[in-house]
């Protein structure tokens, strides 16, 4: 039966009527010349009919079905990934076959020798598959530019769609498919060498791969339990700072309370703060009473001292010495203002007497005992020398002393014995600097 696509079986058929008409008596005798002369117009009108489809073939890319049984096969294997190739199969067949991949390719190539679904569906795909490449070689307007392109894409390792674009070009004639096929069967050969090459390459990877994971698997068992370590540390940790957190809260709850009931306690006992105040002039009182006791202690010393002296003049003589070693001490007081910081009560009067004998304003503040603190920064400032009794002082009015020589740059004498033969050997040390 006769392909209805087919132009040259359209045109027998339609020449048939005439030449079944002529020869419609069977013989199997040779023509006569009468026959003859019936037969060469008819074989004349299907030559001339045949001429003008050579011309349109000549103009068109053929079709997968028109190309030599020699070229389907290398089409089929590297226009269609097997993958690629068994989904049409299947699709074509409307069921899963069931047949191996060279079965497949095999059957198909079969196909490919006539129109039929399959050679359709092949055809479609490699269009589609291969459009940009046809595209391209739309531009080649001879045999020589395909054969030019061919030869690029080999180059280049393209060829799938080269070779398709190639043997369906109107311009590609039998020497040129011919070579096309040549070409690729070295191609396939080249291929298949080069692929026993990465065969080897592909084991030794696979091998380092096998390596690579068993290291990594080593590896991240090792990380797990350093995560594992790790978070059962950072759960430690939170867990003892949410107790530390917890306990620095009941300290200052503790703290918050014990402010309040500090508050209660000193709203609920009247005077407080002038209790407060009376407890530290007591204090003072007491260290100024201890000291008087020294003092006296001192006296009564002094005085069994001079009970047992069998003549007063070693006593004058002391006192006498006592004035004249003030007399030559290298500092100068005169016309200057001498501020006495501390000391026993019982001594100012002499440490006035030795001072202004020089020549010089004496000024006493007892340290804090019962002076006003605040009056002693006057004090300093209004003194050109400042004598401090270390013993007989409180400690804020030592270091506000202190302070204020060391910033002004006042000159100031420390004695630690509040007698009077130790203001006088401070003094000479004085002036001795």
């Amino acid at each position: 039966m006769c392909d209805k696509h087919d132009p040259l079986a359209a045109i027998i058929a339609a020449a048939m009527p005439q030449v079944a008409g002529t020869l419609a008596p069977a013989s199997t005798a040779p023509a006569r010349p009468a026959e003859q002369q019936v037969l060469k117009p008819a074989i004349t009108s299907v030559m001339a009919a045949l001429r003008p489809q050579e011309d349109t073939h000549a103009s068109r890319r053929r079709r997968l079905w028109e190309l030599g049984h020699a070229c389907h096969c290398p089409l089929v294997g590297v226009g269609f990934p097997l993958g690629v190739l068994r989904k049409l199969v299947d699709k074509v067949t409307s069921g899963e076959v069931l047949a191996d991949d060279y079965e497949v390719h095999v059957g198909a190539v079969t196909e490919c020798g006539s129109r039929n679904r399959l050679s359709e569906a092949l055809q479609k795909e490699l269009e589609r598959r291969y459009a940009a490449v046809l595209l391209r070689f739309r531009a080649a307007k001879s045999t020589a530019q395909v054969a030019a392109m061919w030869n690029t894409a080999v180059a280049n390792g393209d060829v799938a769609g080269a070779f398709w674009a190639g043997l369906t070009h109107p311009r590609c004639n039998a020497e040129l498919e011919e070579q096309m096929c040549r070409d690729l069967h070295m191609v396939q050969h080249q291929a298949g060498a080069c692929v026993r090459a990465d065969i080897n390459k592909f084991n030794a990877t696979l091998a380092d791969n096998a390596r690579l994971t068993h290291d990594l698997s080593k590896a991240q068992q090792r990380a797990a339990a350093l995560l594992a370590d790790k978070s059962a540390d950072a759960e430690k940790h939170a867990a003892q700072l949410m107790q530390q957190r917890a306990q620095a809260v009941g300290k200052d709850s503790m703290i918050d309370s014990l402010k309040a009931e500090l508050e209660q306690l000193r709203e609920s006992i009247p005077g407080l703060e002038s209790r407060a105040k009376l407890a530290e002039r007591l204090v003072q009182m007491e260290e100024r009473e201890r000291a008087m006791r020294n003092q006296i202690t001192e006296l009564k010393l002094e005085l069994a001292k001079l009970q047992t002296a069998a003549e007063p003049a070693p006593i004058q003589e002391e006192t006498r010495q006592l004035v004249e070693h003030v007399m030559r001490m290298p500092l100068s007081l005169s016309d200057r203002a001498v501020l006495c910081v501390g000391g026993r009560s019982g001594n100012v009067a002499t440490y006035r007497e030795l001072i202004e004998r020089e020549g010089a304003q004496f000024a006493h503040h007892d340290g804090g005992l019962e002076d006003n603190a605040n009056r002693l920064d006057a004090s300093l400032a209004a003194a050109d020398l400042v004598i401090c009794q270390t013993g007989c002082i409180s400690h804020s009015a030592y270091w506000r002393v202190k302070d204020y020589c060391k910033r002004t740059g006042k000159r100031c004498v420390f004695i630690d014995n509040p007698s009077i033969s130790s203001l006088a050997r401070g003094l000479g040390q004085a002036g001795a600097e």
